[in-house]
């Protein structure tokens, strides 16, 4: 028998030992499977929370890691949990109201559920029809609208009846129920992409409306493929310049059923931002026209029957931008967010008849990123104060004092005042966190977490968090600001690939962006430097760079990823042979475009959802291109008007049923690419929407075609 030498021995035990580490990392190696697995890694994001009305407890939907079904929550102020669960037996808790303190009612199903505090009793109050949503509670607590079908409906608790209030809904064209633009030829309702829908007033007698009719926007057909036979499936979906949704407020009075609409001027071509009540039952209605270079504040005090322009507001560069409104704590002004100074502030203004000029509230060193709302007697809202890379919650005294911070935690933070402003629920995300609840006094200290949502599986592995770096414009004075995700396992003397994506505006951010934030942490672990860059018309850097994007897609924010190129080239570990780009969307528009106006700065290019033809962008991109007949030369700057200059690897990904932006361009610009005897490839859903990513088996599908093309052409070198 052959002898086995001490020396053998040794390399074998230390083999031997070796295994079980080799076995813990492959199975530690994150995966597509792992990204889209059901239940999700990242669990169930809590929903926005409901105070009672002395702000003792707040009550929200969520469901325990693993748990399909979303359950009823209440804490208290302080972040104890109440020992109250919702019945196992209902459906999914979705709207949530407080009828007092003591009391929740919840629409859960086609049923009304009645939760009462003191006793611990969750019950079916009431039968709902089928398709409710939108609750809303009358001033009285006796009764509760909601919306079904476009109309209103009113749900009364002491009878258990459901009463029609409104006959104003028409059925969509689309018998297709997906896709952004599947919608109501007419209802009560947002617009396709904002816009309020009811309010009650005080004293609970008129009900504030949002209408939205469709019926004069054009009928374009998006074919159903997976239909018995194609179906041609029209919906209504205008394009830069043909009418828009005709977006209307009314008033309807509750006993009578009677309407009256505001005379609002040209409904067409203004969108209702938001509209609410003041204590005293005065109506404020907040427009906006879609180039966004128009604003307007209109109130509708008690039993006029005109509403008074109060403010308006014109600046010709504006584009995509923020609005919001409320009334102040007194009652008499009105506190609205506005772009007037070089960054988003709160302004308060007179709601009289008064021509004094609106005056500035908040710190016009940062930006305001949200509508305020009011709480006991101060203002809460979201601002970028600590860096442009985070969102906090401010308060603002109504007593002259200067903003306050209130949440700390770094990354990105949406609150929720109690109605006495004392305590805040506020919902934080960051890179390696998905969103949780939270709860802190309004006057500082430490936040309690009050929701765990991911798997076992989420929590037991490492995060990477990203860094955040600035760098110079090649092309002038601006600074820009970037976000980038390293592998954890760097090795000295390594270059490695470079994936720009996903890009977008405002994206140099400490949040979780749901599957987004997987991919990018997948790619990473494979060995791909991460980086997203804040490029013309982000937030945080002021008017001037921001508005520099009207008129200018997939142009000068080009040059800004050139200027990112070369700094990530100026770094030892990077390889400049080896750099992509991709994004959805605006995102898809910028990496294609960026193939064609710049070929050679990416070697490889995903465009997922593609805007490649201004044409067809929708009435809401008006705000960034105009209308062919005022800017004609912005809608020649059609993609396949430089498919010549192809040279980089590229790959389309389309939703079929992608109503924001049609199938139709992207086949438009293959085949001319075709034409012209480029290479390229293509991965297709048939029945995605423009929301591909979020849509069940399509995202892996598509993800999967998405990382598969750049491992290939990018092959992650070892060392």
């Amino acid at each position: 028998m052959q002898q086995i030498s001490f020396w053998q021995i040794w390399i074998m035990a230390a083999f031997l030992m070796a295994m079980p580490t080799a076995v813990t990392a492959q199975q530690d190696e994150l995966t597509l499977d792992d990204l889209f697995a059901t239940p999700k890694l990242t669990g169930t994001s809590p929903s926005q929370p409901a105070w009672a009305p002395n702000s003792e407890h707040f009550a929200f939907s969520w469901s325990k890691p693993g748990n399909p079904r979303r359950g009823l929550w209440v804490f208290t102020s302080d972040g104890k949990e109440v020992g109250i669960s919702s019945d196992t037996a209902s459906a999914s808790v979705r709207d949530i109201v407080w009828t007092d303190t003591n009391t929740i009612l919840s629409l859960r199903g086609n049923h009304l559920w009645q939760t009462s505090l003191s006793n611990g009793e969750d019950l079916q109050l009431m039968p709902v029809e089928a398709g409710a949503g939108n609750l809303a509670l009358s001033p009285s607590g006796k009764q509760a609208a909601y919306i079904r079908d476009g109309d209103l409906w009113l749900a009364d608790f002491t009878s258990k009846e459901n009463r029609q209030l409104t006959q104003l809904g028409i059925a969509s064209l689309s018998s297709l129920p997906k896709g952004r633009y599947s919608r109501a030829e007419r209802e009560i309702g947002p617009g396709i992409w904002s816009g309020p829908e009811y309010k009650w007033s005080p004293d609970g007698k008129t009900i504030a409306f949002h209408v939205v009719d469709r019926r004069e926007m054009r009928k374009v057909p998006f074919p159903d493929y997976l239909a018995a036979e194609t179906n041609p499936n029209e919906v209504r979906r205008s394009y830069p310049g043909d009418p828009n949704e005709i977006r209307r407020v009314g008033l309807l009075d509750v006993e009578s059923g009677n309407i009256r609409y505001l005379d609002l001027p040209d409904p067409q071509a203004n969108q209702v931002i938001d509209f609410n009540w003041s204590p005293e039952g005065a109506l404020l209605v907040d427009t906006a026209s879609d180039t966004a270079v128009e604003r307007k504040l209109f109130v509708l005090a008690p039993g006029e029957s005109q509403s008074r322009e109060i403010w308006r507001g014109v600046r010709e560069s504006r584009m995509y931008t923020s609005f919001g409104s409320t009334w102040h704590p007194d009652g008499q002004q009105v506190v609205f967010l506005s772009d007037m100074g070089d960054r988003y502030g709160l302004y308060t203004i007179d709601a009289s008849a008064s021509k004094d000029r609106p005056q500035l509230l908040t710190d016009p060193s940062y930006d305001v990123l949200s509508s305020p709302i009011v709480a006991g007697n101060a203002l809460f809202y979201a601002g970028n104060g600590v860096n442009p890379y985070e969102q906090h919650v401010y308060r603002l005294k109504m007593s002259g004092e200067d903003p306050e911070q209130v949440t700390r935690l770094s990354g990105q933070n949406v609150g929720y005042p109690s109605p006495d402003g004392q305590h805040l629920v506020f919902m934080h995300s960051n890179d390696t966190s998905p969103p949780e609840l939270y709860v802190v006094s309004s006057e500082g200290g430490d936040a309690t977490r009050i929701t765990q949502s991911p798997l076992p599986a989420f929590t037991e592995r490492t995060w990477a968090a990203a860094e955040y770096v600035s760098f110079p414009s090649l092309i002038d004075d601006y600074t820009l600001h970037a976000r980038i995700l390293k592998p954890t396992n760097m090795q000295p003397g390594t270059k490695y690939p470079v994936l720009f994506g996903p890009v977008y505006s405002n994206t140099a951010r400490n949040r979780w962006a749901g599957n987004y934030s997987l991919v990018q942490h997948l790619l990473a672990n494979k060995g791909y430097i991460i980086v997203q860059v804040d490029s013309r018309g982000s937030t945080g850097y002021g008017r001037a760079f921001r508005e520099e994007f009207l008129l200018g897609f997939a142009g000068e924010d080009i040059e800004d990823y050139a200027s990112a190129v070369a700094y990530m080239e100026s770094l030892d570990y990077v390889d400049p042979d080896r750099i992509g780009i991709w994004g959805s969307s605006y995102g898809g528009t910028l990496s294609v475009y960026s193939l064609l106006m710049k070929p050679g700065l990416f070697q490889v290019g995903v465009a997922a959802a593609a805007a490649v033809d201004p044409i067809f962008f929708g009435t809401d991109d008006v705000a960034i291109v105009r209308s062919p007949q005022t800017h004609p030369e912005i809608f020649e700057r059609k993609a396949l008007n430089y498919a010549a200059n192809l040279e980089d690897k590229l790959l389309f990904i389309h939703g079929m049923q992608d109503h924001v932006v049609p199938f139709k361009t992207t086949a438009t610009l293959a085949e001319e690419l075709i034409k012209q005897g480029k290479d390229f490839d293509f991965a297709f859903a048939p029945g995605a929407t423009h929301g591909w990513s979020r849509e069940q088996y399509y995202d892996r599908y598509l993800f999967s075609k998405l990382i598969e093309y750049f491992d290939r052409h990018l092959a992650v070198p070892s060392k």
